[in-house]
């Protein structure tokens, strides 16, 4: 979804990789996915390819950022979306025509030779299709990580994962995990410790955040209930662009001023004018009843060697050199995790 709840919350911690080591992190995986599509590109803006033309950007992303959280000890869960609410078509409709103006943009732009724009646009174009998010689930599978098939949405289901106490948070670039009552939600978690500038050709620098659900609603004075109706009106993937001339803001002093009364308050803003074929209370249920599954595993087995190596330089021509040497890492680290497995069931 990509709410927008930037502007409205301040209660975010800083945090460090060290404090996240040994603990379980649901990955909501189509978010870091599109972030390494959109994010890592060539000079000109174009997705990375192998020789035979086919999109690696995501797969260069998710295995050098995934196995460099692996050395720092922490335990990845990837979340992969499943079946999405009848009602989210038409975001699929709005985003489809939004990349078609993107690329006549993009077009635009090369033949005018402006670089940023060019980027800028490329990436407004991404599409994950569904060979590439099977090449992406190969990768993860080979390096021995969980993969979760979430029933929908996967923002709902890591926050699931996370009340239900098998993982410690969610991992997402995006605030959505929220309003699916997610009580911890980590941003920005890269070894790196940098994001590329949204539409420029830098890089800012960042560090891990922790956003506690239980502090932002303290600190906005509002019920989780309260803060998906405000989800609502500001835009959800349900209702994308929310209602016209309301923003976060806006949104917040509307539900303050009318608590729990969504009645009046969505007659006020003029729903039915913004959405005359969309119910707002549709809207919510679809957030609050999303399904969610406890069928999964959560086993972390050791790295396949051969078939990373297959999989990433003999099928994508990745450097065997890099690849090589980041897989040789990740193998010291496993066996002496078992060694001290090992020490620590003699010493009971």
């Amino acid at each position: 979804m990509g709410l927008q709840f930037k502007d409205l919350i301040t209660t975010k911690k800083e945090i460090s990789i060290e404090n996240l080591k040994g603990k379980v992190l649901a990955v909501d995986a189509m978010n870091i996915l599109y972030q390494f599509l959109t994010t890592i590109r060539g000079p000109g803006g174009e997705v990375l390819t192998d020789k035979n033309g086919v999109v690696t950007s995501h797969l260069l992303g998710l295995f050098f950022r995934t196995t460099s959280l692996m050395e720092e000890g922490l335990k990845l869960a990837f979340v992969f979306d499943g079946t999405p609410p009848e009602i989210k078509r038409r975001t699929w409709e709005k985003r489809t025509e939004m990349k078609k103006i993107a690329s006549l943009k993009l077009k635009e732009a090369v033949e005018e030779g402006k670089l940023e724009e060019i980027k800028k646009y490329a990436a407004r174009t991404s599409v994950l299709t569904k060979a590439m998010i099977e090449d992406a689930k190969n990768v993860i599978a080979s390096l021995g990580l969980p993969i979760v098939q979430a029933p929908s949405e996967g923002e709902a289901q890591t926050a699931y994962m996370v009340k239900k106490g098998v993982a410690y948070a969610s991992v997402s670039q995006d605030y959505d995990n929220l309003i699916f009552g997610c009580p911890r939600l980590i941003r920005n978690l890269s070894i790196e410790g940098r994001k590329k500038k949204t539409g420029t050709l830098g890089y800012q620098k960042v560090n891990p955040e922790l956003l506690l659900l239980e502090e932002i609603l303290n600190e906005l004075h509002l019920t989780l209930d309260q803060l998906i109706h405000l989800a609502v009106l500001i835009g959800t993937d349900y209702n994308p662009g929310g209602i016209k001339g309301i923003g976060p803001k806006k949104a917040l002093k509307l539900l303050k001023e009318y608590g729990t009364d969504y009645e009046r308050l969505f007659k006020e803003v003029k729903w039915s004018e913004t959405f005359p074929d969309l119910d707002w209370r549709l809207v919510s249920k679809t957030i609050t009843e999303i399904p969610v599954t406890d069928n999964y595993e959560l086993t972390w087995k050791k790295c396949d060697k051969n078939e990373v190596f297959e999989l990433l330089v003999q099928k994508h021509n990745f450097s065997e050199e890099r690849v090589k040497n980041r897989l040789e890492k990740i193998q010291e680290m496993q066996e002496q995790n078992q060694q001290k497995g090992l020490q620590n069931f003699f010493r009971k």
